[in-house]
C-alpha cells in the first residue's frame, strides 16, 4: 500500500461529492424528508408513516433524483405518473416530486451554505501531488455549482455529474456507468482506479464496475453495510488513509 492508503497500481481516484467531498449529504437527507413527509401526509393523512434515515440510506442516497423518488415510492407500494423533467414542483409525478426536493435543497444551501470536508480537500491535494488523476462522480445536477462554492472545481480533471449523465444517457448509481465514464475520460482502466463513496448505491457501483479499490466513507455508522455492499476498506474520514499534502 502507498502512503495514500491505496494499492500500488492505482492511477486514478474517483470521488463522490455529497458526503465525501462536501457535507451536503445531511442537507439532501433533510430536503428528501421534508418533501416526502409532506407528500405522504397529504396522501395518507396525519397517521402517515414518515420518511426515515433508513429509507434515505436504502432507497435514495447516491441515486439520481428521479430514481430515488421511484425507488422509495415503490417501497411504500405507491405508483405515480412519470411526468417529465420540466414538471412543476407541485405536480404529483415522479419528476414533480424530484423537482420539489431540489427546490427545497437549493433553498437550504442558499440559507446555510456548503461546507467541505477539509480532510478530503487535503487528501485530494496529496493525491494530485503524487501524480494520480482525479474525477468527481455525482448524481447531483448541482455538482459544478457546489464545487465552485468551495473553490474546489480545479481539484478534479473530470466531472461526471447528473447533468453529464442526462446528456449522455448514462444510468445512475448503483449502475457503474458514471464511474466507468470517468475512468474512460481519465484514460485509466477500472482496475487501476479507486472509488471513494459514502452511499450503499455507490458501493454497488464500485463493485459492479470491478474497480481496483473501493473506499467506503462511513459518516453515519453504517460500516458493516458498506462492507456488505462491496467496500475494500471503510474509514470515517479520509485522513485515516494518510496522504498529508
Amino acid at each position: 500500500m502507498t502512503d495514500l492508503g491505496l494499492p500500488e497500481d492505482i492511477e486514478a481516484c474517483l470521488f463522490d461529492l455529497d458526503g465525501v467531498v462536501t457535507r451536503t449529504a445531511v442537507v439532501h437527507a433533510a430536503a428528501w424528508k421534508e418533501m416526502f413527509d409532506a407528500f405522504l401526509r397529504e396522501r395518507d393523512g396525519e397517521g402517515f408513516a414518515p420518511f426515515t434515515a433508513a429509507d434515505y440510506d436504502a432507497y435514495v442516497d447516491g441515486r439520481p433524483r428521479a430514481d430515488g423518488v421511484r425507488t422509495f415510492l415503490a417501497s411504500r407500494g405507491v405508483e405515480l405518473p412519470e411526468g417529465g423533467p420540466d414538471d412543476p414542483p407541485a405536480a404529483a409525478t415522479v419528476h414533480g416530486l424530484g423537482n420539489r426536493k431540489n427546490e427545497l435543497l437549493l433553498a437550504k444551501i442558499r440559507t446555510d451554505g456548503v461546507e467541505p470536508y477539509d480532510s478530503t480537500l487535503t487528501y485530494l491535494h496529496a493525491v494530485r501531488a503524487r501524480g494520480l488523476r482525479t474525477a468527481v462522480v455525482s448524481s447531483s445536477a448541482n455538482c459544478r455549482d457546489v464545487l465552485r462554492s468551495i473553490d474546489a472545481e480545479g481539484l478534479f480533471d473530470v466531472r461526471i455529474d447528473g447533468v453529464v449523465a442526462a446528456e449522455r444517457g448514462l444510468p445512475g448509481k448503483p449502475a457503474p456507468d458514471t464511474f466507468l465514464a470517468a475512468a474512460r475520460e481519465l484514460g485509466v482502466e477500472p482496475a487501476r482506479a479507486a472509488v471513494f463513496e459514502d452511499a450503499l448505491a455507490g458501493m454497488d457501483a464500485g463493485r459492479a464496475g470491478r474497480f481496483g479499490y473501493v473506499v467506503g466513507v462511513d459518516r453515519v455508522g453504517q460500516a458493516d453495510a458498506l462492507y456488505a455492499h462491496g467496500a475494500d476498506t471503510v474509514v470515517t474520514d479520509l485522513s485515516e488513509l494518510g496522504g498529508d499534502a
